[in-house]
């Protein structure tokens, strides 16, 4: 990664300095802080100080005030629109789920998990394009229904820019498992003009589906590779969502790298 990885992308979306009042530290070197918590997992307080990215709490009040002015959200997006233009997201199907996450300081979004002996949890739903690209992240209690947030994900999708038209906002198809069978859901997406692709409880599952599905394993596994949210320790819903916005912009630019 380059000195300017992914400063560069990020520096045209950030709040002006007045507006914001941040104090002595860099916009550039609270960054970095921040991008060091996120994957290391540490807790604010530890952040070390002689590596010059300041205090922990400078580094997570301007988190809260880049999330509040949705540069997080924004990133995602203009990056979406960068593979977008490049070729690389593919619109014929997308595929959603969700996966589990211990959340050790309760907070908002957060309840008993059915897989893990019903310790305090979140889950995250994910929607992605058929190349594993994150279009939509949403966090939620870890007992809620993964049915129940099907529609959110998909008109959660931000316009992606990038080619000729208007902006594209829906994928041809929508894969999902079993625990998003539901008729009158079928029926949304289909008004949509999304196909739904959905195994039906009690019957086989639809032949070759496993195959199609199986990316958004690999999308959950880069997610939560980063060590800030395979486990939860933000009690603010907003500061978590934050640095998962953060990690889905991350995985877009590495993309965008490779394919250049």
């Amino acid at each position: 990664m380059g000195d300017d990885y992914p400063w560069a992308p990020i520096e045209p979306l950030l709040p002006s300095w007045l507006e914001l009042s941040p104090g002595p530290m860099s916009d550039r070197l609270c960054l970095q802080g921040i991008l060091f918590v996120l994957y290391n997992g540490i807790a604010w307080q530890l952040l070390p100080l002689e590596l010059g990215f300041g205090s922990g709490q400078t580094c997570w009040r301007r988190l809260g005030r880049w999330r509040r002015a949705g540069v997080f959200d924004r990133l995602h997006q203009v990056l979406l629109a960068e593979l977008n233009a490049a070729g690389e997201l593919d619109w014929s199907r997308a595929c959603v789920d969700g996966s589990h996450i211990r959340a050790k300081k309760r907070g908002r979004r957060t309840g008993p998990s059915p897989v893990d002996r019903r310790k305090t949890g979140s889950k995250h739903h994910l929607t992605r394009d058929g190349r594993g690209t994150p279009l939509k992240v949403i966090t939620t209690s870890a007992n809620v229904n993964d049915v129940t947030r099907t529609l959110a994900l998909v008109d959660g999708i931000p316009p992606v820019a990038g080619r000729p038209g208007w902006p594209r906002r829906r994928p041809e198809t929508l894969l999902g498992d079993k625990g998003y069978d539901s008729n009158a859901h079928r029926d949304e997406l289909r008004r949509r003009r999304i196909l739904p692709v959905i195994s039906r409880k009690g019957s086989p599952n639809i032949k070759g589906i496993g195959k199609l599905r199986h990316v958004v394993e690999q999308t959950f596994a880069l997610l939560h590779h980063v060590k800030r949210l395979a486990v939860r320790w933000e009690r603010r819903t907003e500061l978590h969502g934050a640095f998962v916005s953060l990690a889905c912009s991350i995985i877009c630019l590495r993309r965008l790298r490779t394919a250049f």
